[in-house]
């Protein structure tokens, strides 16, 4: 079993501890480092090469949100999966980390083994963990004025009726499995669409196709 290398980044000792206990105690989950700032995280994260990296926005030195945004830069050699650790009062920084390329997020509160199941959704770059509550996130913060236009405007215009229907599902937190019920194709066929929006959309996870699709207005709040 190939064990899923993960970073902690929290300013807090006690967070950062129970973290550790609980990643660790899970067989194929191992934390190789920890880091109490934004600079911290982003040294560790170059030296340690961690697959995924649980982010504490609200940090000394340099935020968690800074610290992603170096990380996940499309000229960074090194770009781990992100998972922002977040309260439900910085939903707008959980949006900036969302469009920096972050893979989701959690909350601090959440149940343990959702924990231990985000992690290993976002090593797999299988999904958007905390699809109702990152819905919901995205669609508030969708509502705000956005560029007139933009890249990813431009690139849904490469993508056939297909994927953007996909795509659309994509965005309402549906995994493979669901699309392909929803559509009547199968999970093989739906994994390959999958991977040519991703491609054409020159996105690194779902997290950014779901971005994508609400600030092109393919998908609006509350469209299910």
């Amino acid at each position: 079993m190939t064990e899923i290398r993960v970073l902690i980044a929290d300013n807090e000792a006690l967070i950062r501890a129970g973290f550790k206990i609980l990643v660790n105690s899970a067989a194929d989950l191992l934390v190789v480092g920890e880091a109490a700032d934004g600079v911290q995280a982003i040294q560790q994260v170059r030296s340690l090469k961690p697959d995924v990296v649980l982010m504490d926005i609200r940090m000394p030195v340099m935020s968690g949100l800074e610290a992603t945004k170096v990380l996940l830069d499309a000229d960074s050699q090194i770009r781990p999966k992100v998972i922002v650790v977040t309260t439900f009062d910085e939903d707008e920084h959980v949006f900036e980390a969302l469009r920096s390329g972050a893979s989701g997020f959690v909350l601090k509160d959440t149940p343990p083994e959702q924990l231990l199941e985000a992690i290993r959704i976002v090593a797999a770059g299988d999904a958007l963990l905390s699809p109702s509550i990152t819905r919901r996130l995205i669609a508030e913060f969708a509502r705000q004025p956005k560029p007139a236009a933009s890249p990813a405007a431009d690139a849904l215009a490469q993508l056939t009726s297909r994927e953007r229907e996909v795509l659309g599902h994509i965005a309402a937190g549906l995994s493979n499995g669901e699309i392909a019920a929803s559509l009547q194709l199968s999970v093989t066929t739906i994994k390959t669409h999958v991977s040519r929006v991703l491609a054409k959309l020159d996105a690194r996870d779902r997290a950014q196709l779901v971005v994508t699709a609400y600030e092109t207005g393919l998908t609006t709040p509350g469209h299910r």
